[in-house]
């Protein structure tokens, strides 16, 4: 018999524009021009050897990925992303759930991050109606489409809207199943969204006045892969009744083996990790496990990629010698026990995500 389930229906949930939020984007962004207040010789020398390894990366063709917490959203980098893709510098970034939710937020209103001691007192933290209902609806269209979590958010702000298909063209889909499972399933989805929430077919249009400033809508334009990476339960937008589990899955599964297929080719590669002390590792390890299991099978191996992971955190431990012990700062990069058994090269950076990307951007970019 199954246990019991909160009702979400039950929720009184606030439109958006009621929350009071922390970060205007309009004033908090940081400029590309703006100076790092970073200049040990250490932070300079990395960055100097990171561009250095990106540029040759870019003349190899191989992927340079950017993997990052939800900070780097919240403090304001989205200038400085956007400019690393359009320059080619990029050419592939991910991010956890909460990092999808504050650059939608940035993008439809110009502000994020709430009070979350306050209104969870109050019964109100994440239970917004925008941001839950329009980043769920657009999760299960994406499913529908064949897109991935993040693609699916970044074609949603980029477009301004989603196309809501037909019930009859659905049903077509559903009497056709054997022609594409896949879709028929996630046909089936959509149409309980559509049936349960009185969504209508055609065109819904949802402004963005503030997407200049979206990493997700510039990676969609630009056609470079912006992964999301999500945890059930972990962010604001399963509170809302609309949210659908199944959809989900589908689009972060997607995400998952596009970060992996990126992976795959890493060899003479940079992987940065640029405040993520849970997601990137996590997905990074599988992903390359993966990876070295094929490249194994014919005859090769992973070796020669750069990596770099930059945090906060102060860590002075050798990693050559090893994993280091659970009192050093750096022990929860896990993955890092085993790339440093490998003959690639990686490095750990202490620096705060801002000064890390002007930085190197600046680097890259010598007009600056």
């Amino acid at each position: 018999m199954p246990f019991p389930q909160f009702d979400r229906t039950k929720l009184f949930i606030k439109p958006l524009s009621k929350r009071p939020n922390k970060v205007v984007i309009e004033k908090d962004n940081i400029p590309v021009t703006q100076k790092p207040q970073n200049n040990s010789e250490l932070f300079i020398s990395t960055v100097d050897d990171t561009a250095k390894r990106i540029k040759e990366a870019h003349k190899n063709k191989a992927p340079v990925m950017l993997t990052m917490g939800a900070h780097t959203i919240k403090n304001g980098m989205a200038p400085t992303l956007i400019k690393l893709m359009e320059e080619g510098w990029l050419t592939h970034l991910a991010t956890n759930g909460a990092g999808i939710i504050h650059d939608w937020e940035f993008a439809y209103q110009g502000l994020s991050s709430e009070d979350v001691k306050t209104n969870v007192d109050k019964g109100e933290f994440g239970i917004w109606e925008e941001t839950g209902k329009y980043l769920n609806l657009s999760i299960v269209v994406g499913a529908y489409e064949g897109k991935g979590y993040g693609e699916s958010v970044g074609s949603l702000i980029e477009n301004e809207g989603l196309e809501i298909p037909t019930e009859s063209e659905i049903d077509g889909v559903l009497k056709n199943y054997s022609n594409n499972i896949e879709k028929a399933s996630a046909a089936t989805d959509l149409l309980y969204i559509i049936k349960q929430f009185n969504i209508p077919s055609g065109w819904m249009k949802i402004p963005f006045p503030f997407k200049q400033y979206c990493v997700q809508a510039a990676a969609y334009r630009l056609g470079i892969p912006f992964t999301g990476h999500p945890m059930i339960g972990h962010d604001i937008i399963y509170t809302h009744p609309l949210n659908h589990g199944a959809a989900i899955g589908r689009t972060a599964l997607r995400d998952f083996l596009t970060f992996a297929n990126a992976v795959n080719d890493i060899d003479q590669g940079v992987y940065m990790s640029v405040g993520s002390a849970v997601m990137s590792p996590m997905i990074f390890e599988k992903s390359l496990s993966m990876a070295q299991n094929v490249h194994i099978q014919n005859g090769k191996h992973i070796d020669n990629h750069f990596m770099l992971i930059v945090d906060l955190a102060k860590s002075t431990w050798d990693w050559s010698k090893g994993e280091p012990p659970e009192t050093d700062p750096g022990y929860y990069l896990r993955y890092l026990k085993t790339f440093s058994r490998m003959g690639g090269t990686m490095k750990y950076l202490s620096a705060d995500n801002r000064d890390f990307l002007l930085a190197l951007y600046q680097k890259l970019n010598h007009a600056l």
